[in-house]
């Protein structure tokens, strides 16, 4: 079974307007539909955004008994859903459960004027489970019947960020090859790239799992408990148990989206000036010039394909767990050697100076 692509991804929030403003105000994302009681939703909220070919789902809680309400309570915002859209739901269904993934929700068809969309839930990891979604007819009709697509002004400026490129998620200490297990049986997904990550006295444990075409990449990450205490060991704490530690965004000029996202306020995860120095002797020529990426922050590397330009968003989140990524590809189909220690070593940078203005009562 292949998959086209992450569709969509939901966040479970305490507050969907809020995290709406957020998103839409710093980093460009446009309301696109929602939905609640009176579009057969009971006990919720939802509203859609979009960007390029990005689709975020937020839903909110309106009862005690809705399952957002539990995930919030535990895990704070989060990823709950990372949607594969895929040419054949139901036998992706029939194929993942095969495959040991627990049954959710059946395949069910929800029919639109002009399009129509198949939808089945299974569990992924945790408190995280996959939708897969099989699409026909209008491509602007999100789920009919269910989200009420809403009519807006065209967008003053192009969109900067154009797709899901992948999600990095941390899992428990001894949980990673089990994982990277359940999704080459459940949904088929090879394993492409491991690497043993250092960032000071911390050590990690890395596989990336991607579906056969490329479409879904999933980056795993366990702590190595012989070492000493991390980020991956804080995020599975303050998160209360494994989840999506960050989505990378993919654009076409990563420059102009860190610029324009920088003017907005969001900050970015700082890169020494020693990174750049010894940059054209690891990597050779690289396609965008250096001195518009120092300034910046932004980390390049390459694989057997092509280049790759990444940078870390800094997190928003009130416990410091969920953050956003950035990438522009240039041929790259996976991940280089030496970029994901260098991210990781810029967001341990960012979170000890927070722990300093912790530890300093500011």
């Amino acid at each position: 079974m292949d998959y086209l692509g992450i569709d969509h991804v939901e966040f479970y929030v305490g507050d969907a307007r809020q995290a709406a403003f957020v998103l839409c105000s710093a980093f460009g994302f446009r309301l696109c539909g929602q939905g609640g009681p009176e579009t057969g939703m009971p006990g919720q909220r939802s509203l859609l955004l979009g960007q390029g070919d990005c689709r975020v789902l937020l839903t909110s809680g309106l009862r005690p008994d809705h399952p957002a309400v539990d995930y919030v309570s535990r895990h704070g915002d989060g990823v709950a859903v990372v949607a594969f859209g895929t040419s054949d739901a139901r036998s992706a269904f029939a194929a993942a459960v095969a495959g040991g993934a627990t049954a959710i929700d059946a395949p069910r068809t929800h029919e639109g004027k002009d399009a129509s969309v198949l939808t089945a839930t299974v569990s992924g990891f945790g408190d995280v489970s996959h939708r897969l979604v099989e699409r026909h007819g209008a491509d602007g009709d999100f789920l009919p019947g269910a989200i009420e697509m809403l009519d807006g002004p065209p967008p003053e400026d192009p969109d900067l960020l154009r797709t899901i490129d992948h999600a990095a998620v941390c899992l428990e200490p001894g949980t990673l090859d089990a994982t990277t297990r359940f999704y080459q049986q459940a949904f088929g997904f090879d394993l492409i790239f491991e690497e043993y990550i250092e960032v000071g006295g911390q050590g990690m444990f890395s596989q990336v799992v991607q579906s056969p075409g490329g479409g879904v990449t999933l980056t795993l990450i366990q702590p190595d408990l012989s070492r000493s205490p991390g980020q991956i060991d804080d995020f599975l704490a303050w998160h209360a148990g494994p989840g999506v530690q960050h989505l990378a965004l993919g654009s076409q000029d990563i420059v102009a989206a860190v610029d324009a996202l920088g003017g907005r306020g969001v900050g970015f995860a700082p890169t020494p000036g020693s990174y750049y120095s010894s940059l054209d002797g690891r990597l050779g020529a690289v396609d965008l010039p250096v001195e518009r990426l120092r300034p910046r922050g932004i980390l390049v590397d390459r694989d057997h394909w092509g280049q790759m330009y990444q940078i870390f968003a800094k997190s928003l989140h009130v416990r410091r767990t969920f953050f956003w990524e950035l990438i522009e590809r240039h041929g790259a189909r996976t991940f280089g050697t030496s970029n994901i220690p260098a991210l990781y070593e810029a967001k341990e940078r960012e979170l000890a100076a927070v722990r300093e203005t912790t530890q300093a009562g500011l």
